[in-house]
């Protein structure tokens, strides 16, 4: 057993080998083929369609979750981009203010008709697909095939509204899958009216207008849509595809051709008859463009609204990209009526000197309504272009308008200046600082504040700043809205000299004050900001008025000011049919070289009692070609033509009077005044009616010919003074006026009167009587004066009179002596002699030149004061006739035989001081 064991094989082994045998030995049978089965197609196809629906599904959610995700990164951009709209004081449309012009309508605004032309045209299956029309879809990819290039858009109009939202308008696969994808998630998110309300607000029509109703007022002039006839719905619903070609202003005859196609669609589609679509193009046949509305696209009144645009963002912290996409409604201050007549007046180049060349003279105007602060119009400058400069807010130098700001403002407020009292009008230096007036404007001494303001005399206001302190000027100045340089600290402040310039819009804010009765006002230009939905984005709240200067302050500035637009004043061309108050101002051109006159700026700024206004002109670059030739003469003008028509049909009133002002009559102008040459006496006989008020003094003014101001020469209670401290072959002007000592003011100058004093005529030595015969001489032909003569009379030598002024009162035969002495001394007279008034007792006496001392023109009774007075002032007024001067007799030794007399020659040369033009002492205005 053992051993069979042992060489026995294993079963598997011999098994393996015998079927290897076999299987290679036998031949191979061929399998049976599988026969078709319903059963195993219906499977199949479950199977795919199964498939397909999963992809679809997923494909659909992939596509509707892409748009959800589009839709929610960009929610801002269903806040529609609605034009702005700014309205004027009386509720009516200005303007619009827009990046894209478009006015948002609700759906049921939208006329049915309008709605169903656009989907009959764009998407007739509108109502019917959930954003995605496959039919559309594949009828657009057969045409793309076919032009073997993207030809057709096959877009639906939620896909044109998810386009105009959120794409580009490229036609590639791309942008059309993600266009598909907004549109499916819209048509989720909104309902199909939402969509048809959002697609018409939105689309594009051409020539910047978005959206049907801006599109309506653009094309047809049609603020209601319900207005719009049916060939002008089916023009618009065809212009979508092509805004430009089919634009009817542009392509009138495009435009009539797609506006048959459309009528065609409305009537395959059952919204019109044929018979209405024939009538619809005979009509379009007739269309003219609406010229007015065209217009509109030029924003008017562009200074004005540029500033309500950087008030809005200043008051509001709106952007400007806000309140252009915003649809905010913005009520302004804006008075159309002014805004069109300033405009009208800047446009007219006959209102500005003319330029040598293209630099245009150019002008600014501000006028607000200072009862309120309101800004009622704006002239920005010629020619104003939208985001130009607006020159009402361009800083230049004031000139002489700057004078009531920082020297008789503050004076008057000090209490103790008034419009009354006297400021001294001389050629004076203040260190290095030398002021000067015009050419034109001589100097005279004595002024009053108020006939300073009315002739813009710049030595009196130097004078009055100089007296009231530099700096109580510019505290004055900063009170009403200036902010003024340190290099400003100086007396050429005075007349407007300022390191930065002032603006329009400042100048007229500050004069506001005056005509405000020293209160406060607040320039602004809107009244209200709403939003599209009613909403108060901002309101003008009006601060409380601050009594900033005393009542009687801007009481007497605006009496004063009103004076210079009376005769005699610079700014007579400034006067309407109103009461205005107001002041002129220039600058020098400064032009280095250039030595002929001109300016750089001009001013007018002034008020009535409802509106402050402010005018200036002037070239931007001032050079040797152009500086102004004329004053503030056009500037002035300006102010009347703009004024006097807006304010047309406005309630004529008058300044408000202050309770307790105080009344102050001006003593009354002397009459009668008269000068004549006193042989008798010597010297320049002075006299002149007196006036009903008793209590009145009166002043007596001299100037020689040579000199530059006049000079007070005496004080008086009487009405007649003699006037010896004349020089022979000399020529003197006089004049009086009455003087309220209580109240310290002067009334108007008497006319003035020159006197020419000539060398006396001797006769020869050999026609001299012998003194010693005088007494058989018949007494009626003595000399006035010879029972004065002291002594024994001898003839003295016929020389020369001296005119030589020893300073000595009792010097004798001084041609200009003295008339001081001790008071009440016997035999004094009151002859006025060269000296200078000085205090004393009256009644005060002394020798003149005269032998002896004549009574006459005694100055007994004058108050504070001896007889010493300077020579005189005032000139007569012979018989109340036209002025006239006097030559007379030299004054010097009394010859002791007869003298010829000398008549006087009178000279008619006299000018009223409120004359207009060629007075010695009154500018040109």
């Amino acid at each position: 057993m053992g051993g069979e064991s042992a060489v026995t094989e294993p079963r598997s082994a011999r098994t393996g080998s015998s079927e290897r045998g076999s299987r290679k030995a036998a031949p191979k049978k061929k399998k049976p083929k599988k026969k078709f089965s319903v059963k195993r197609m219906m499977i199949w196809m479950f199977f795919t369609g199964a498939v397909a629906i999963v992809c679809a599904i997923i494909g659909y959610l992939l596509i509707a979750l892409n748009g959800e995700r589009i839709l929610a990164a960009n929610q801002d951009e269903f806040v529609f981009a609605e034009a702005s709209t700014i309205y004027d004081a009386d509720g009516n449309e200005i303007t619009k203010l827009y990046r894209e012009n478009r006015e948002y309508v609700e759906f049921s605004k939208i006329p049915k008709l309008l709605r169903d032309a656009f989907v009959a045209t764009e998407d007739k299956r509108f109502y019917e697909h959930n954003g995605v029309d496959f039919f559309a879809i594949g009828r657009a990819l057969v045409k793309d095939v076919i032009a073997r290039s993207a030809v057709e858009g096959g877009s639906t109009i939620t896909q044109q509204l998810a386009k105009n939202m959120f794409l580009s308008h490229e036609k590639t696969f791309f942008r059309k899958a993600s266009e598909a994808s907004i549109a499916v998630a819209l048509e989720n998110k909104k309902s199909k009216d939402q969509i048809l309300e959002m697609y018409l607000n939105r689309i594009y029509f051409g020539k910047t207008a978005y959206g049907i109703q801006a599109a309506s007022e653009l094309y047809f002039g049609k603020e209601k849509l319900e207005d719009l006839d049916i060939w002008e719905i089916a023009t618009l619903a065809g212009m979508p595809k092509a805004p430009s070609r089919y634009n009817p202003i542009n392509n009138p005859e495009k435009s009539q051709e797609r506006m048959a196609v459309v009528l065609s669609l409305m009537v395959q589609q059952g919204l019109i008859t044929q018979a209405e679509a024939d009538e619809a193009k005979a009509e379009a046949a007739k269309y003219e463009p609406p010229v007015a509305n065209e217009e509109k696209v030029t924003q008017p009144y562009p200074a004005f609204i540029d500033y309500v645009i950087n008030e809005a963002e200043r008051v509001s912290g709106l952007t400007e990209e806000q309140l252009r996409l915003g649809g905010y409604s913005i009520r302004t201050t804006l008075n159309t009526k002014a805004q069109q007549i300033v405009e009208k007046e800047f446009a007219d180049p006959s209102n500005f000197e003319e330029s040598v060349d293209d630099q245009i003279v150019q002008g600014a105007m501000i006028i607000i309504d200072h009862r309120s602060g309101a800004v009622q119009a704006i002239g920005g400058g010629r020619d104003y272009q939208v985001k130009g400069t607006n020159r009402v807010l361009d800083t230049r130098q004031p000139g002489s308008a700057f004078k009531p700001i920082t020297v008789y403002g503050p004076a008057l407020e000090t209490g103790e200046w008034f419009p009354w009292s006297t400021l001294r009008d001389d050629k004076k230096c203040y260190g290095n600082y030398c002021p000067t007036d015009s050419n034109r404007v001589k100097y005279i001494g004595p002024v009053s504040m108020e006939q300073s303001v009315k002739e813009s005399r710049n030595a009196s206001a130097v004078w009055l700043l100089n007296e009231i302190g530099i700096q109580r000027g510019l505290d004055f100045a900063k009170t009403l809205g200036f902010e003024l340089a340190p290099e400003d600290r100086n007396l050429a402040v005075a007349l407007g000299g300022l390191y930065n310039g002032v603006t329009p819009m400042q100048m007229a804010t500050a004069y506001s004050v005056f005509a405000n009765g020293g209160k406060s006002v607040d320039p602004h230009a809107i009244i209200k900001i709403e939003t599209r939905g009613g909403g108060t984005e901002y309101e003008y709240k009006a601060p409380r008025a601050k009594q900033l200067i005393e009542p009687e302050t801007a009481y007497y500035m605006t009496d004063m000011l009103q004076s210079v637009l009376e005769k005699g004043g610079t700014g007579t061309r400034a006067r309407i049919d109103r009461p205005v108050a107001g002041k002129t101002g220039t600058t020098q051109h400064g032009v280095p070289g250039l030595v002929s006159s001109g300016n750089r700026d001009a001013w007018f700024v002034g008020y009535t009692p409802e509106w402050s206004a402010a005018v200036w002109m002037g070239y931007v670059r001032t050079d040797a070609q152009h500086v102004l030739k004329q004053s503030s003469a056009m500037s002035a003008a300006m102010f009347a033509k703009v004024m006097g028509q807006a304010m047309k049909g406005m309630p004529v009133t008058s300044f408000d009077k202050p309770g307790n002002v105080k009344e102050v009559e001006q003593p009354p102008k002397v009459g009668g005044f008269s000068v004549k040459w006193s042989e008798d006496q010597m010297g320049v006989q002075i006299s002149w009616a007196r006036q009903s008020d008793k209590n009145l003094l009166y002043n007596v003014y001299r100037k020689e010919s040579s000199e530059g101001q006049y000079t007070l020469i005496t004080q008086t209670s009487d009405t007649s003074v003699l006037d010896q401290g004349v020089m022979a072959n000399s020529t003197y002007e006089y004049y009086v006026v009455s003087y309220n000592s209580d109240l310290g003011l002067e009334g108007e100058p008497s006319t003035k009167v020159s006197i020419t004093v000539p060398e006396p005529t001797m006769e020869s030595p050999s026609d001299l009587e012998d003194p010693e015969n005088l007494e058989n001489e018949p007494a009626d032909d003595l000399p006035d004066n010879l029972g004065n003569l002291p002594g024994n009379v001898t003839e003295p030598d016929v020389t020369e009179p001296s005119n030589t002024n020893s300073n000595d009162p009792a010097a004798g035969g001084n041609a200009g002596g003295n008339a001081s002495g001790s008071p009440n001394s016997a035999g004094g007279s009151g002859s006025v002699n060269g000296g200078s008034n000085a205090a004393g007792s009256t009644g005060g006496s002394g020798t003149g030149g005269n032998t002896g001392g004549a009574s006459s023109g005694s100055v007994e009774g004058s108050t504070g004061g001896t007889a010493e007075q300077p020579g005189g002032t005032n000139t007569a007024e012979p018989d109340g006739s036209a002025d006239g001067t006097a030559a007379t007799p030299a004054r010097g030794s009394q010859p002791t035989g007869r003298s010829s007399q000398i008549a006087p020659k009178v000279d008619v040369n006299q000018q009223d001081t409120e004359s207009a033009a060629g007075t010695a002492n009154t500018p040109q205005p």
